[in-house]
């Protein structure tokens, strides 16, 4: 057997594809894998680390809404389809995934095209264009939310890392906290903006470190590789606040964390729930509104809070996130809830979807 991917672009269609993939040959060390790719995408680093093929395709990017820009879409698609198409033959793909982004729409055309079967995955509660698309050629697609209304939606969730989907926090606490140089003891909150980080939110933290400090609350700050390291007044004494450029060991970061403050994208609302850890949303304010629409179940279902970019304040921060930190009822509430709205076995589940998909069509 052999499955293309298409899911390149951000680090938010890739790291899902790639988890299926691992998933894949965990059941099966024999199957082939080719991951679609564009040359100025992360996938370029991503996928060949991970040990997977890459077929590079041309870029042809999408709108995000429908606009007067989606007529020339087509005739752009042209040069793409066909390159995706002869990845298609040279691999004998037996199955294409799209997890959406630029290479997705080109993958499920060219599948189409080649009567190969199609099985398309949507990590946010708003699909993109190129999903809504796919899911009008395939009766199989898999969604992260249990309420999304794209075609033909079953709720599986989104295949996460296996260091993710297997984390037992509470037995990985005390190694985490040492890995960081945290206290053992003391209430945690991991800060982090994704892979680049989040000026705003470093701004804000690093205003209210030291009342969290006084409070007795340590503080791991995931600053982001292109930003500087806040330059916060802390006293000998108190609770360590460790910044960071870059975290590669998310697992113990989160084992390491009572309660988190992020963005809302759909990856990390699927780990955090997925390992039970409470956060306070603060959904990234430009694109369609989907970071929103990704953390509000969650938060309906008590594993989290929610707070609009332009009202994050160092204010804000003492007066809804600190009284969380320093409750362990409450942190234990909000992490029961957060792990019972979890998904950590989407992968298996996704790669059910994909050998029924293959047998549908064989049938």
């Amino acid at each position: 057997m052999h499955v293309v991917l298409a899911g390149g672009g951000t680090a938010g269609h890739i790291e899902p594809a790639l988890a299926l993939a691992d998933a894949l040959r965990r059941q099966d060390p024999t199957v082939g894998i080719t991951a679609l790719g564009t040359e100025r995408g992360l996938e370029t680093r991503l996928v060949p680390e991970r040990g997977y093929d890459l077929g590079l395709i041309p870029a042809v990017p999408l709108p995000r809404k429908p606009t007067p820009e989606l007529i020339t879409v087509p005739g752009r698609l042209r040069g793409t389809i066909k390159a995706t198409e002869e990845i298609i033959e040279r691999t004998k793909a037996d199955c294409v995934i799209g997890f959406g982004g630029y290479v997705a729409l080109p993958g499920y055309l060219a599948a189409k095209r080649q009567r190969v079967p199609i099985v398309v995955h949507e990590a946010n509660a708003r699909p993109g264009l190129a999903n809504r698309i796919g899911a009008r050629y395939t009766r199989f697609v898999a969604v992260s939310t249990p309420d999304s209304k794209l075609r033909h939606a079953r709720y599986l969730g989104i295949p996460l890392r296996r260091a993710i989907a297997t984390l037992d926090r509470a037995a990985r606490r005390q190694e985490a906290r040492a890995f960081f140089g945290l206290d053992a003891n003391l209430p945690t909150l991991l800060v982090s903006g994704g892979s680049q980080g989040a000026r705003r939110l470093n701004e804000v933290i690093a205003a209210v470190v030291p009342q969290l400090q006084r409070s007795g609350v340590q503080v791991l700050h995931a600053v982001g590789p292109k930003n500087e390291l806040p330059q916060v007044d802390t006293m000998p004494g108190m609770p360590p606040y460790i910044p960071l450029s870059y975290v590669d060991r998310m697992d113990l970061a989160y084992a390491a964390a009572d309660m988190m403050l992020c963005r809302a994208g759909a990856m990390t609302v699927a780990e955090l729930s997925a390992v039970g850890l409470p956060a306070a949303y603060v959904p990234l304010p430009i694109g369609n509104g989907e970071q929103r629409l990704n953390a509000q179940p969650l938060v309906k279902a008590g594993g989290g809070l929610l707070i609009d970019d332009a009202e994050l304040t160092p204010e804000w921060v003492r007066s809804a996130v600190l009284p969380v930190l320093t409750d362990p009822g409450r942190l234990l509430a909000m992490s029961r809830a957060a792990a019972e709205f979890g998904r950590r076995d989407a992968d298996e589940l996704l790669v059910g979807m994909v050998h029924e998909a293959i047998a549908a069509r064989r049938a």
